[in-house]
């Protein structure tokens, strides 16, 4: 929501003022001080936290990618369903929201080779996260268990629901005894190469080699109701415009450990 004071507009929400070119990410020579992170060993089970279906697409896709090819058991668990993506919508209902995203993840999945992931879905409103973390920190804590990583959003995100599904998993995990680490979402928009903001000093990239990085943008494409206006108004706008998206296809992702 913006709020119009005269002059320039002022943003409360980051997340809906005008965001960072991609062009400025692709130029930061800092990528290359960023170590590379080690995955775990080959067939074992990896949980992989989304706050809306394509969260962990959008963050971590190329990994799982990578994890499937590797033959890792991997369990994606869904926080929301994403049926609060376009609250104001008349060209679609928030329970037709709920089928068309679940199809859409499991589309996505299968465009990453990784068809035969456990998709869990705990339903918890949209939105509304931060008011259930400790249900989700709950439900995660047997999912988590004997999980050689559990990956979730970062919980610095500035957005309220990725960062009280970051703090459920990161507790779940912790209590599991599970190694964790967060991958970002919105930061790429809103912050900059340097930003004080980040933990830098705990971040570690994931190298996407061409093939995998092809997969991932077909899966992304999987989520047509986010990347399309889902009709002519502008309630209907898509929430992933293609400025965004570039941020999501990159030849690397990034965690914080």
């Amino acid at each position: 929501m913006t709020t119009h004071t005269g002059g320039p507009p002022s943003y409360s929400d980051p997340i809906q003022a005008p965001g960072t070119d991609e062009s400025v990410w692709e130029a930061w020579t800092g990528w290359e001080d960023l170590p590379e992170f080690s995955l775990p060993p080959r067939g074992s089970r990896v949980v992989v936290v989304a706050a809306h279906p394509d969260d962990e697409v959008l963050g971590f896709g190329g990994t799982m990618a990578r994890l499937a090819d590797a033959g890792h058991r991997l369990t994606v668990v869904s926080v929301t369903d994403g049926e609060g993506s376009h609250p104001h919508s008349r060209a679609v209902r928030a329970d037709e929201l709920v089928r068309v995203r679940a199809e859409e993840t499991r589309t996505a999945l299968e465009r990453l080779g990784a068809r035969n992931a456990e998709v869990v879905r705990l339903r918890i409103p949209d939105s509304g996260v931060d008011r259930h973390e400790e249900d989700v920190r709950r439900a995660l804590v047997p999912l988590c268990s004997g999980a050689a990583l559990v990956a979730a959003p970062w919980a610095g995100d500035v957005h309220s629901d990725h960062e009280a599904a970051g703090r459920a998993a990161r507790a779940a995990a912790h209590e599991a005894d599970a190694p964790f680490a967060e991958y970002p979402v919105w930061m790429w928009h809103w912050a900059r190469p340097d930003d004080p903001r980040v933990p830098w000093d705990r971040a570690a990239r994931l190298s996407l080699p061409t093939g995998v990085q092809a997969r991932k943008r077909h899966a992304v494409n999987a989520f047509v109701s986010q990347i399309r206006p889902l009709g002519p108004e502008v309630e209907d706008a898509a929430v992933l415009p293609p400025e965004e998206l570039a941020h999501h296809l990159r030849p690397r992702e990034v965690v914080f450990l």
